[in-house]
């Protein structure tokens, strides 16, 4: 007589179905844990391309800023001329010095609306990160430490300092 041995399978068989459902939650989680990390992801990419577009943004301002800064460092010599024009030809040479007055109105004014502004730094106290001393005198009537005389004015383009004016300083006693 033979006897039948029951299948093998078939406990597991049995528990079969409890072990697919596990694996399926465990892959589900799975996917859940990746579409996470991957939504994290999209959002750091996203905001990487957001602080380079504006940081793009602020460079192409910065380089519209001062584009024009060469030439306008270009120009300094003829502003330089122009006030020692003014100061040569004094009250007395009146159309002379109406007609140089108004070339050098007309180019501070193109210069102005370029972002250029004058450093005419007179009685004022020196800054060194503006001026450039070049000499000291006794200070006499005028404050220790403040600006006598401008040699040379000095120049900012869009709050840079492109030029710094050369001054004569009141020595403290």
């Amino acid at each position: 007589m033979t006897q039948e041995t029951p299948p093998q399978d078939a406990t597991p068989a049995a528990a079969a179905p409890a072990q697919d459902g596990q694996d399926a939650h465990d892959a589900l989680e799975a996917l859940r844990a990746e579409l996470e990390q991957l939504k994290a992801q999209s959002l750091l990419e996203r905001a990487d391309l957001e602080n380079q577009r504006k940081r793009m943004a602020r460079e192409l301002e910065s380089a519209r800023k001062f584009a024009n800064e060469r030439l306008l460092a270009d120009l300094l010599p003829v502003f330089d001329s122009l006030d020692a024009g003014l100061a040569a030809a004094g009250a007395e040479a009146g159309a002379l010095r109406e007609g140089l007055e108004l070339t050098y109105r007309q180019l501070l004014k193109v210069a102005a609306d370029n972002g250029l502004s004058v450093l005419d730094p007179a009685g004022q106290p020196f800054d060194p990160a503006l001026h450039q001393a070049v000499s000291q005198v006794p200070a006499g009537e005028a404050a220790p430490g403040s600006v006598v005389q401008v040699f040379q004015k000095g120049y900012v383009l869009n709050g840079r300092l492109l030029r710094p004016a050369m001054v004569v300083v009141a020595q403290q006693d």
